[in-house]
């Protein structure tokens, strides 16, 4: 799992930093010491780089891990078929109804701000929340937020690791769809008028306790990057930085898009990130750190977009032929062939089609295709490496960063 910080690094974290990088050269085998604040667990490897991985879910809810450097796969576990998978980057958060199964994919990264630490260990799974209906999920820095049909839970990321599953709390909420998304001292949780559309969004400690209320119409996308939280409203973004979300900062929506709540995907770690609407040709860029949004017209529809946020400030749109287009600057500057037709003309695979982000690479799933891609945006999207998988790959995360 890889913590980045969203407040002002305390003394102990910067005094820790002066004595924590491993030596080169030095013997990594082993299990290193637990040290509060490195991010290792007792059983766990260090590693010289991150473990990279994809995790895939079967419709029969049998999970697979494809390790990227030597290309084998593994079976972690099965679960009952999933509605949705969600992760932070360590743990999968598999959604049935009625509960949530969370596996430890055993594979993370911990951020010391300057540099990273990786980790292994034997994969497991931690347990389940159960609760009624179809639950959203959304992981955080320091908590998990999940909304069932009539409560809101938040549960505590550190004890994961250690192989429980702690609430820190469990509230009654009226039916809606919404969201409960952590933020460093509690979370904010969606409250709906009498027709069950979120109006606001209620600010809780880790107790459960309100403590104020935002303006939050149609709340329905939440991303954190490594500047704040992100919650698209019907007017804009909201930015909550640190761990008062008493004040937030409105980003509102440029003038060319819609009205409503947008969709986020980025790699993670990055201050910029895509958005965009169930439907339209555009990406929506948002720049968390200095506040501002850009409109790219791809000129054709758009089914999802992530951004990569590199040097070159690329972005990834998947286009409801199948094809993938990398665009630069607002333009498009390359393009795949279609490559997931027959899983976007499905309807139950359609929703489930994504990319998995990283710095160099991108990763795409095809359900109907068995098939995963590997895609390099910065060589005129060009399909590095294939993987043929035995099931279909409905839903698709990436673990170790």
């Amino acid at each position: 799992m890889r913590l980045r910080p969203i407040a002002v690094a305390s003394i102990a974290l910067l005094a820790a930093l002066s004595g924590c990088s491993t030596a080169p050269g030095a013997d990594t085998s082993s299990p290193p010491p637990t040290v509060d604040g490195h991010g290792a667990i007792a059983g766990a490897h260090e590693l010289a780089e991150p473990a990279l991985h994809l995790a895939t879910v079967a419709p029969d809810g049998e999970v697979a891990h494809l390790d990227l450097l030597d290309e084998t796969t593994e079976a972690l576990t099965r679960t009952e078929p999933a509605v949705e998978v969600v992760t932070d980057g360590r743990y999968l958060f598999t959604i049935h109804d009625g509960a949530v199964t969370i596996i430890d994919s055993g594979v993370w990264t911990w951020s010391h701000i300057d540099h990273f630490h990786y980790y292994e260990a034997p994969s497991r799974v931690v347990g389940e929340v159960k609760g009624s209906g179809t639950a959203t999920v959304v992981p955080g820095e320091t908590g998990v937020g999940i909304l069932f049909a009539d409560e809101a839970v938040l549960l505590e990321t550190a004890a994961l690791a250690d192989g429980d599953i702690v609430e820190r709390f469990r509230i009654d909420v009226d039916e809606h769809d919404g969201l409960v998304v952590p933020i460093a001292e509690g979370a904010l949780v969606t409250a709906a008028d009498a027709d069950g559309d979120p109006q606001e969004l209620r600010i809780l400690t880790a107790k459960g306790e309100e403590r104020g209320r935002l303006a939050c119409a149609h709340a329905a996308g939440t991303i954190t990057t490594v500047v704040g939280v992100v919650v698209g409203c019907a007017d804009g973004a909201l930015l909550a930085v640190g761990g008062d979300a008493a004040e937030p900062e409105r980003i509102p929506y440029p003038a060319q898009a819609p009205a409503g709540a947008v969709r986020f995907a980025a790699r993670e770690a990055r201050p910029t990130v895509a958005a965009t609407t169930a439907a339209g040709t555009a990406v929506w860029m948002l720049d968390t750190r200095q506040r501002r949004w850009e409109v790219w017209d791809a000129g054709e529809e758009l089914v999802h977009a992530a951004a990569i946020d590199d040097a070159d400030e690329r972005v990834l749109a998947l286009t409801a032929d199948g094809s993938v287009l990398v665009m630069a600057d607002g333009a498009v500057v390359s393009r795949t062939t279609p490559l997931v037709q027959r899983s976007l003309r499905d309807e139950a695979t359609a929703g489930h089609v994504r990319f998995v982000v990283d710095q160099k690479r991108a990763y795409l799933n095809g359900p109907k295709e068995r098939m995963l891609w590997e895609i390099d945006p910065g060589d005129g999207a060009r399909i590095a490496r294939t993987f043929a998988t035995e099931t279909e790959p409905l839903h698709l995360a990436g673990t170790g960063r």
